[in-house]
């Protein structure tokens, strides 16, 4: 009988280093939603990679941030904490030769890991000067000891091929836990919401940095149309006006942006309505981040 290998990945870091655009890059295809904007993600993902004998699971996680401002904040720095348990590796990841006290902050987590550690240095292709490189991650490697030191630039997809092959032979003994078509363990709905979601934050730049939420109202699905509302949760009621847009047409522009990139998820024709309204303090109301997904049930 054939021996199959299977594993479990996480990707850990400060916001903004790259790890859902190293998701992205290292299972093909994206599930992931990405932004210039620090803390695009609030919620673990897995993205699961089936070749031949081997499965991979990665798990994406929240940017680990100091400042825990609101209730959702301490929520996502607790998912990135517990990402770490019983994984068989543990990415890493660092921007370039830049280094923050998040950074530190992001390391600390993995002072009780017994598992290998990849220290996995991203965006090599914005250091402009690159003998600052050699130094950067000579310093970092006394930080910790890790099992791999992997530069490379998860965007344009230099070195990953490297990477998954280094993963690839560090997974042990294992039945696989997914069907071999899934990629995510997350709902097409989920997706749905994530897309928007992105959309808006890309959209917006800095003139409403984290006070937006995606919830899908109606979500049915036809074989050659799927149907999906979606309500924009701002926090107060200067910001409506901000994502609506003068007439309307920003708004417009993002649906039209999230509706294509909806169809090309969901392989069929997309009609999306998106309402914006406000929800006065969601990001530190228990209730609020339960019904929009951001909490477990106790």
């Amino acid at each position: 009988m054939t021996k199959t290998h299977c594993g479990f990945v996480a990707i850990i870091g400060r916001p903004n280093v790259g790890k859902s655009t190293l998701l992205n890059g290292l299972l093909g295809q994206k599930i992931s939603i990405t932004s210039q904007k620090p803390q695009t993600t609030r919620h673990r993902i897995l993205g699961v990679k089936t070749a031949g004998d081997n499965q991979i699971i990665y798990v994406d996680t929240p940017g680990i941030h100091a400042v825990e401002t609101h209730l959702l904040n301490k929520e996502m720095n607790k998912t990135a904490r517990s990402a770490v348990v019983d994984v068989d590796l543990v990415l890493f990841v660092v921007d370039g030769v830049k280094w923050t006290p998040e950074d530190d902050l992001a390391l600390k987590t993995l002072k009780n890991v017994a598992c290998p550690v990849f220290l996995i240095v991203n965006k090599v292709d914005t250091v402009k000067d690159k003998k600052q490189l050699l130094p950067h991650i000579q310093t970092l490697t006394k930080k910790r000891s890790f099992a791999e030191v992997i530069p490379l630039s998860a965007k344009k997809g230099d070195q990953l091929p490297i990477l998954a092959n280094k993963i690839e032979a560090l997974l042990p003994e294992n039945p696989h836990f997914f069907p071999p078509d899934q990629i995510t363990d997350r709902s097409p709905r989920f997706l749905s919401a994530e897309i928007i979601r992105e959309k808006l934050t890309r959209f917006l730049g800095q003139e409403l940095p984290y006070a937006m939420s995606v919830e899908i109202e109606q979500f049915e699905i036809k074989e050659k149309l799927h149907r999906i509302s979606a309500i924009i949760w701002v926090e107060r009621d200067g910001q409506k006006p901000i994502v609506v847009g003068k007439d309307g047409e920003r708004l417009k522009e993002i649906g039209t942006l999230a509706r294509l990139d909806l169809e090309r998820l969901l392989k069929t024709k997309v009609h999306l309505r998106l309402w914006v309204k406000v929800k006065s303090g969601w990001s530190d109301d228990t209730r609020a981040l339960l019904s929009l997904g951001y909490l477990d049930l106790p």
